[in-house]
């Protein structure tokens, strides 16, 4: 072999390592593109889980905010009956137990219980409470103190003077007692 050959030879076998580098690297460049796709698919990934476990959680949210407030809608429409309720109940004591008054009796007590039940099917119940009962300044209002009849009543509720009253789990009128010193 002379030396144009030698050259050609080397040129060729030069250009040949040439073109075996580019397709190296070009090779190393695709895993390096596949493996930055890779990632990016993974912070993807991660990135539509994360926003929709916060859409859930918004769903969840804003789902028991609505329960919550139609428990409740009608608070206030419901605070504002008690009295009636309240009044219903004293008029049933005062009305006597005569002949003449006992239709009267009747037509009340029919009135009442319609609105007693109207009311406890919307939610409304009773806070149970009784003569006896020990006080808790949570659960009761104290509005007044009295000498207690017997040592056994110091610190319990000797009178209660209003009802309480639940709407739901929420306490929307404490009982209104007396108790004993």
């Amino acid at each position: 072999m002379n030396n144009t050959d030698k050259d050609q030879n080397t040129e060729g076998s030069q250009v040949q390592d040439d073109i075996n580098e580019t397709i190296e690297e070009s090779q190393a460049q695709e895993l390096t593109v596949e493996e930055q796709l890779g990632e990016d698919l993974v912070k993807e990934k991660d990135k539509f889980m994360r926003l929709f476990a916060e859409f859930e959680n918004y769903k969840k949210r804003t789902t028991k905010e609505r329960i919550d407030l139609f428990k409740t809608a009608s608070e206030e429409v419901i605070l504002s009956m008690l009295p009636v309720l309240d009044d219903f109940e004293r008029a049933l004591l005062h009305i006597e137990d005569d002949k003449e008054a006992e239709e009267l009796r009747k037509g009340v007590l029919l009135i009442y219980n319609k609105l007693l039940t109207t009311l406890e099917k919307k939610g409304l119940a009773k806070i149970d409470v009784r003569q006896g009962d020990a006080f808790n300044a949570d659960n009761h209002e104290a509005i007044t103190q009295i000498p207690a009849p017997t040592d056994d009543l110091k610190g319990k509720i000797i009178d209660v003077v209003e009802k309480g009253y639940k709407l739901g789990d929420k306490v929307v009128r404490f009982p209104k007692v007396v108790i004993g010193q």
